[in-house]
């Protein structure tokens, strides 16, 4: 069962999570992906509300957003429970393109009600965004002070794109 929400009623939640990492889950011709992250923000664009996300170019999120415009953030609730610690740590740490991280986290999928890619049950505060505006972040601007998130050739040196997310649906997964 979901119970609809007011997005920025669980603000809150998402920023404390953050920190420890959320889900974004996208999806492309029947492969789903879940990435942590650690970044994004939500607030109001255009007169919507919108969250924004931030992945690497060389990721395969950012493969898979390019093609659908569709994501899924999910956050725990309060403190996350070992469910969710295990899916946060494996999708920080593999590849979507090696290894299906949701089936090796061991995490229930929840049907979508707007947006293609799906919720995951452990992870139960809800975000179904559609990409409304996107925009590489080039290294050479960002400021000085956060020039250690780049770490010349390696895979930390590509730029992030910023995917500004409408968020079209807000709910919690509830048993």
């Amino acid at each position: 069962m979901k119970r609809e929400i007011n997005a920025f009623d669980y603000a809150g939640e998402i920023f404390k999570a953050l920190p420890r990492g959320i889900l974004l889950t996208s999806e492309a011709e029947d492969c789903v992906n879940a990435m942590t992250i650690g970044w994004g923000t939500i607030g109001i664009e255009w007169g919507v509300p919108i969250f924004t996300a931030y992945v690497r170019t060389s990721r395969f999120t950012y493969d898979l957003l390019e093609r659908t415009g569709e994501f899924t953030i999910c956050a725990p609730l309060g403190e996350p429970s070992k469910e969710a610690v295990k899916a946060i740590g494996i999708c920080g740490s593999k590849s979507g393109r090696d290894v299906d991280k949701l089936a090796k986290a061991g995490v229930h999928l929840v049907e979508p009600e707007i947006v293609r890619p799906p919720a995951i049950k452990e992870l139960p505060l809800t975000f179904e965004c559609r990409v409304v505006f996107s925009q590489e972040q080039p290294i050479k601007d960002v400021s000085s002070r956060f020039k250690n998130f780049y770490v010349p050739n390696t895979a930390h040196s590509e730029p992030h794109v910023a995917y500004y997310g409408e968020i079209l649906k807000a709910y919690i997964i509830e048993d």
